[in-house]
């Protein structure tokens, strides 16, 4: 019985073998290739992203977004799980550095102590609305800052953003210099408490979850936060003042990326993350005004009536022997960290026209 390789030399010639050979391993090599490109369009990749509870402030609005934003603009190939359990929101830019999480959206606020830089839009009188931040964000800020992530914390700033509008929710009235005497107030960052200090009030650090309680038990008296997470949380139950002293009115967040997690992404998709990640930053201030005013109409339509400082008596309230020690306190930690403090401020107030000193 003629053997199976017999059986193919017998009808195919020598060259004829040889060119049937080609053809076969070229096509195993096509397929292969096939097979390669194939696994690699497949290629899916699941991220971890950490925020801070934070109701319905752009900040939420817009970091809730991101899952659906990344997976349409990536086909599928991205899964981005967003949690405000990872970590501790004090610890929630630290996460990055350590590799606990993939991506996270964090505040500068958090970080002035550490870092002066990250609270400029906290020292009183120097940066006012959303406006006069993206201005100087723009100038040089949001790069500055993008090598200072880079540097301590060893993350890559994906986009910037900003909180609602920060307002004063009290139990009583504070409306003049004076008012501010002996209340207890939450504040969120040291600028704003060497202010408070400062006016004869007391300054109290608590997170989020611990505020409504201590408006209930008298632990404070009110506090400092953002209209769209006063009205979410509704302090204005229990602190049905709401005053606007433009201290301390802006507070930055920033979404963030370990540079490990990052390479791991093949380019394409890090430019199609990218564009998210631009749009969202656009949307962050275009709807500034938005997410503030939808927050207004719901705690008036509760009988919330807003206050906003006259200008003498915030005129008063700018005198340096109020907000003196919070810049005298910026320009010490600063001169720690190892750089120019009034040289910074001086740079910021130029970008936005404003006087020296004022």
């Amino acid at each position: 019985m003629m053997k199976s390789n017999q059986l193919f030399a017998s009808h195919f010639p020598a060259r004829g073998r040889r060119r049937l050979k080609a053809s076969v391993f070229g096509a195993a090599l096509c397929l292969a290739g096939w097979l390669h490109t194939s696994a690699v369009e497949a290629q899916t990749y699941d991220l971890t992203m950490s925020v801070i509870t934070s109701p319905g402030d752009g900040y939420s609005i817009l970091t809730q977004s991101v899952p659906e934003r990344v997976a349409k603009a990536t086909q599928g190939k991205v899964k981005v799980t967003v949690s405000d359990s990872l970590v501790p929101p004090a610890q929630i830019a630290t996460a990055i550095r350590e590799g606990r999480v993939d991506m996270s959206a964090a505040l500068h606020t958090y970080l002035a102590a550490d870092e002066p830089r990250m609270g400029i839009f906290n020292l009183p009188g120097l940066i006012n609305d959303a406006k006069e931040y993206k201005k100087v964000g723009d100038a040089f800020w949001f790069e500055d800052t993008k090598k200072i992530w880079k540097e301590k914390w060893d993350a890559i700033v994906l986009a910037n953003g900003v909180w609602c509008t920060q307002q004063l929710f009290s139990k009583q009235p504070i409306k003049t210099v004076e008012d501010f005497k002996g209340k207890r107030l939450r504040v969120h960052n040291p600028q704003t408490a060497e202010v408070v200090n400062a006016l004869g009030g007391k300054p109290v650090p608590l997170p989020v979850p611990e505020i409504y309680p201590a408006l209930e038990r008298g632990v404070i008296d009110g506090l400092f936060t953002s209209t769209c997470v006063g009205n979410a949380l509704e302090y204005w139950r229990l602190a049905k003042n709401v005053q606007n002293w433009s201290l301390g009115p802006v507070n930055g967040w920033a979404i963030l990326a370990n540079p490990d997690s990052w390479a791991k992404l093949p380019p394409d998709i890090q430019k199609q993350i990218t564009g998210v990640m631009d749009e969202i930053q656009q949307e962050a201030f275009s709807r500034h005004d938005e997410f503030v005013g939808n927050a207004m109409k719901k705690m008036e339509s509760e009988g919330v009536t807003f206050w906003v400082a006259p200008d003498a008596e915030r005129a008063k309230l700018m005198q340096d022997k109020y907000i003196g020690p919070s810049y005298d306190a910026w320009y010490k930690r600063a001169e720690q960290v190892g750089f120019d403090g009034k040289a910074y401020i001086e740079r910021v107030r130029k970008v936005l026209g404003k006087a020296s000193g004022g």
